[in-house]
């Protein structure tokens, strides 16, 4: 029988024992400081897939630390469709996108069954004034996500389909060996409609590049897998000035 909701939600964090502490949180902290931010950790969260973190409009109260699973974001343009934002995996913090109007600009869904933890805000700006080690930390956090629009920007205007899918699976297999994994396999959770989406591509469009790149012998793909095996191939498409 699986355990309610309301007791996931109650279950109580330590920080100071999770192996994905220095991905989302300020290194150097002694025990004390710790015990601080262990208590800033209000509760997890489990989230299934398909269901939202939170929606646009929503009122903004917590950052979220991602402990298990994969989300988008995502935006609905005025003619109703979705446009995709960006993709957030295990150790990376969510919700940042509240702080500057109070209320949530995007939506965050869960692209596999997830856990988050709850980080309430306002005790992060509290706990802030008084470990200065956190607030520099948040604001890395902020200053990560302006360079992350930035690259997309460039990505989205400068760069045709194969440079961008490059780009794409060399971003996603860097941060998940970040994470211990391999360097050189992935399963995609997201579909090729929604990499599109992110890309500013059509579905065709992607999956011609995924074809194409198998047929070049530089990824091998097997529905959701996909194994790099020249990555220096990917990466001169991505950005072949360096190999001149």
């Amino acid at each position: 029988m699986q355990p309610s909701l309301n007791t996931l939600e109650g279950l109580k964090v330590a920080c100071s024992n999770c192996n994905l502490r220095e991905l989302c949180m300020p290194t150097g902290f002694n025990a004390d400081e710790m015990q601080k931010l262990d208590e800033v950790v209000e509760k997890r969260r489990r989230v299934k897939q398909g269901d939202a973190l939170f929606s646009s409009g929503e009122t903004f109260t917590s950052l979220y630390a991602i402990r298990t699973g994969f989300f988008k974001t995502c935006v609905i343009s005025e003619d109703g469709r979705e446009q995709v934002t960006g993709f957030q995996m295990a150790g990376e913090i969510i919700g940042m996108d509240g702080i500057v109007s109070d209320h949530h600009n995007c939506s965050a869904v869960a692209l596999e069954d997830a856990e988050v933890c709850v980080m309430p805000f306002s005790d992060i700006e509290v706990l802030s004034r008084e470990l200065p080690g956190l607030q520099r930390h948040v604001h890395k956090i902020m200053s990560r996500e302006i360079v992350r629009e930035n690259g997309v920007m460039m990505l989205l205007g400068n760069m045709r389909a194969e440079e961008r899918l490059a780009a794409f699976l060399l971003n996603l297999v860097q941060r998940l060996h970040a994470r211990g994994l391999s360097q050189s396999e992935l399963v995609l959770r997201m579909t090729r409609e929604e990499i599109g989406s992110y890309l500013g591509l059509k579905l065709e469009t992607v999956s011609r590049a995924f074809s194409k790149f198998s047929e070049d012998g530089i990824i091998e793909v097997k529905q959701r897998y996909v194994k790099i095996l020249a990555p220096d191939a990917l990466k001169k498409i991505f950005n072949p000035q360096t190999y001149y």
